[in-house]
């Protein structure tokens, strides 16, 4: 009997082969590593709400068990769930949206890949607002599209600005990507910016654009502006948010978008094919978080604010970190080439984000993530999610660690 050859090529397809991990989650997993050998490491590296999720929220999922609410749902997410999103949006936004429009997921991620996955055909070009989530650009590369960073300027807080834009679109453009507040910057657009970007896309009506507020609450400078406000643009724009951050809700995976009936019911489409409906506990603690109003969220970012503030104040000390003031997330997003090209006391060099970032897993046993995978190379991004002690702890870390390059 002859023996079968094995084969010589990998049977994995081209689309997975040329997809990146996720940077924050392949960090958390090396911290993961080293905690698990004794180490202790301070992860700053994954965008994640140390606080627990409200109670009331969770009170909402127990009755649900107990009322044996544990079939599978509508894919669109259930009736009363999409009735409150449509009321948050009008309480928290003034935006006007009918149920049909309204699609929920399996978390924010899911609601943005079906908007990519349901709008982009190949060769396409998506703008990608630079820095960005670091899933926005798989997401294209997953559509056959073409992903085309648009890079906003340190001085501007890395927001990219309306004339930025209409020199970016060509008449292969199909859509734009953002988030508001921004991870990973911090960043927040105001009406105003977001007014003169709608005024680029009224000019261009091929172009669509997706809107990522999963960090809406989670604000320090007052309004929180939509892109969806703008009457000329509006049924051309998709709203994502989610439950998260807001609400503490990250293991909840509950997320939703809104958009126009054609294009909510092809997102609808396209998840009944993937996972169809979300888990039916978690929307009913959605239904009940909505329902709760924000107080929680409120009182988070107090904590949030008071962090930013701290850690702002340790890291001004660090030579070379030139940190933006964030008005929104949690996260700080240092500019830290200065350190490109100095050597570690083990003789390495330090020649880019990545190298620094495991650099200081490695010797300060702190886990931050290279601005690289959120298309800024120059930068390093730190959760400031962590209590006030581990922060301060942290940032000491670092400071001595980076002391030690030459």
């Amino acid at each position: 009997m002859s023996e079968t050859a094995a084969p010589t090529t990998s049977p994995l397809s081209d689309r997975v082969t040329v997809m990146q991990e996720s940077a924050t989650i392949a960090m958390a997993k090396k911290s993961r590593e080293l905690v698990a050998k004794g180490f202790d490491v301070i992860n700053l590296s994954f965008g994640e709400p140390d606080f627990q999720t409200p109670q009331y929220i969770k009170d909402a999922a127990k009755q649900a068990l107990d009322d044996g609410f544990t079939f599978y749902t509508p894919v669109a997410g259930i009736p009363d769930l999409r009735q409150a999103i449509c009321d948050k949006f009008k309480r928290d936004n003034q935006l006007d949206f009918q149920p049909n429009q309204i699609v929920v997921s399996t978390g924010a991620k899911q609601a943005l890949a079906n908007a990519v996955m349901s709008l982009v055909n190949p060769g396409e070009e998506v703008i990608v607002f630079s820095p960005y989530w670091v899933s926005y650009e798989e997401m294209v590369k997953l559509a056959d599209g073409v992903a085309v960073p648009l890079v906003g300027s340190l001085e501007n807080e890395y927001k990219v600005t309306a004339a930025q834009l209409e020199e970016a679109i060509t008449p292969r453009t199909k859509l734009i990507m953002y988030s508001s507040p921004c991870n990973p910057t911090g960043a927040v657009f105001s009406r105003a910016e977001l007014g003169a970007i709608a005024e680029v896309l009224a000019r261009h009506p091929q172009v669509y654009a997706l809107a990522d507020e999963i960090y809406e609450y989670i604000n320090f400078v007052g309004e929180h502006a939509s892109l969806a406000h703008f009457p000329a643009v509006a049924d051309r724009v998709i709203t994502v948010n989610g439950f998260s951050k807001g609400y503490a809700m990250t293991g909840w995976r509950l997320g939703y978008l809104a958009a126009r009936p054609d294009i909510a019911y092809a997102c609808e489409k396209m998840q009944s094919q993937i996972t169809s409906g979300t888990c039916s506990i978690a929307q009913r603690a959605g239904l009940a978080a909505l329902r709760g109003g924000r107080a929680s969220a409120d009182e988070m970012v107090a904590a949030y604010r008071r962090r930013r503030d701290l850690v702002l104040d340790i890291v001004k000390d660090i030579p070379g970190f030139i940190t933006p003031t964030p008005s929104g997330a949690f996260y700080i997003f240092p500019e830290v080439s200065a350190y490109f090209g100095r050597t570690a006391p083990d003789g390495s060099t330090i020649n880019s984000s990545m190298d620094l970032a495991l650099y200081l897993l490695n010797d300060a046993l702190v886990s931050a993530v290279s601005g690289e995978a959120f298309g800024a190379p120059a930068c390093m991004r730190f959760s400031t999610a962590a209590s006030d002690e581990k922060l301060v702890e942290a940032f000491r870390r670092v400071k001595e660690s980076l002391a030690k390059l030459a």
